[in-house]
């Protein structure tokens, strides 16, 4: 067991719960930074562990045990897959989309917890947006075709090639609002027609 293992496993405990890292220390009632990755080294570059307690508290909070986190940290379940990741700067050209929104032209793959979804990929977050939940450089896992719902976090690709992730808001045969986390980015309307396929975002790397 090395300092790695720990956190992939920790990493791959959060997906299991549909989670973020940050997502996941908040649902075990501790600082949300705990397990994020600027907290995984101390400024000098030594490694920090996570302690007992922030352990048996996220355990706790993903209805988890010791056995399945021994299981994480042996690699026997939730080990990861090789997904397709994309920038959004080129998921916005055309044709790299198949018809239900899956890439077809990316060349570039990136390994996260499998979250049982077979068409799933990855999307580099740009823009500030939806900061603080989402950051510049962030990885978000999206499942095109899944159904969404008001108040789901989202990716959407609209006819003239922009893609952004938002929060989905009211959404009817005319219109699709689509907000954002934060407040310096006003609510957008786009016409539904205008949509060209709207994607859940499942989980997301911190």
């Amino acid at each position: 067991m090395n300092h790695s293992q720990i956190w992939r496993a920790i990493d791959a405990l959060a997906a299991r719960r549909g989670l973020s890292a940050s997502g996941l220390a908040r649902a075990a009632g501790l600082d949300p930074t705990t397990f994020n990755r600027s907290k995984r080294q101390a400024p000098d570059g030594k490694a920090r562990w996570p302690s007992t307690e922030s352990l048996t508290r996220a355990l706790a909070a993903a209805e988890s045990n010791w056995d399945e986190f021994a299981a994480l940290l042996e690699g026997r379940t939730g080990g990861g897959r090789a997904i397709p990741i994309v920038g959004m700067a080129r998921a916005g050209a055309d044709g790299f989309f198949d018809e239900n929104g899956f890439p077809v032209g990316a060349d570039e793959t990136v390994r996260f917890p499998d979250l049982g979804e077979d068409r799933v990929y990855a999307l580099e977050i740009a823009g500030d947006s939806m900061e603080p939940m989402y950051r510049a450089g962030d990885v978000v896992i999206v499942q095109p075709g899944a159904a969404v719902r008001r108040g789901d976090r989202v990716v959407v690709r609209t006819r003239a090639g922009e893609v952004m992730a938002k929060v989905l808001g009211r959404k009817n045969d005319q219109t699709i609002e689509l907000l954002s986390l934060n407040p310096t980015h006003k609510p957008r309307e786009v016409p539904t027609p205008d949509v060209e396929w709207i994607a859940r975002i499942l989980w997301a790397s911190q």
